[in-house]
């Protein structure tokens, strides 16, 4: 069966950005072709601070999608939290809920998390939190979330998303007996990028 890959971050912004218009992609297309969701991994582990200008410059990104795109954000992370650029421990959260057959339910209790409700990610905490409100087993969450499997596993995706092209997040790829093909990412017309992936098959 012909796969479509969305490549992505939890704590990526742009793509918090693009969850509308993926969510109607993804509605239209899943009866047709497989839909796999691919980690890019988008910040390593850190326990530094993140910078003054590193936060200031992220805040600005918050802004302009908030602008293009009308995606509602909540500021006072920044102020609520000390940010840190570190989104493997977010990632690592997803794996463990993919163990748990919840991936893209962990995803967006993660972005609400973050991006509304002005609470840190990069917390194990925090993702602990989340994946108890999910009703997931809290003990194998929790090990999942720890285990060096997990790690490798989260390395072993983010090499496979570079493989394909998975340099930026959000990303789409359709993967066909031909190859795989990038579908350029329209973030406010879902027909757009339907249009270009079934052109592909």
């Amino acid at each position: 069966m012909n796969k479509l890959y969305y490549v992505y971050d939890p704590m990526c912004s742009w793509c918090w950005g693009f969850k509308p218009t993926w969510g109607k992609i993804e509605r239209a297309l899943s009866g047709e072709m497989e839909v796999v969701y691919r980690l890019g991994g988008l910040a390593p582990d850190s326990d530094q601070p993140m910078p003054a200008s590193m936060q200031q410059q992220i805040a600005a990104h918050w802004h302009r999608i908030e602008s293009q795109l009308g995606t509602e954000f909540n500021h006072e992370f920044w102020t609520a939290n000390t940010p840190r650029r570190s989104t493997y421990p977010a990632c690592r959260a997803i794996l463990a809920a993919r163990a748990q057959h919840a991936e893209p339910q962990m995803l967006t209790a993660i972005q609400e998390a973050y991006y509304l409700q002005a609470r840190n990610p990069s917390d194990n905490v925090v993702l602990i939190d989340l994946a108890n409100n999910l009703g997931l087993d809290k003990a194998r969450f929790c090990a999942d979330l720890l285990a060096e499997t997990t790690q490798h596993a989260l390395l072993t995706e983010i090499q496979f998303a570079r493989s394909i092209g998975g340099n930026s997040f959000p990303s789409l790829f359709v993967h066909t007996a031909a190859g795989i093909t990038p579908i350029p990412v329209d973030y406010q017309n879902a027909d757009t990028c339907i249009a270009q992936i079934k052109d592909t098959l």
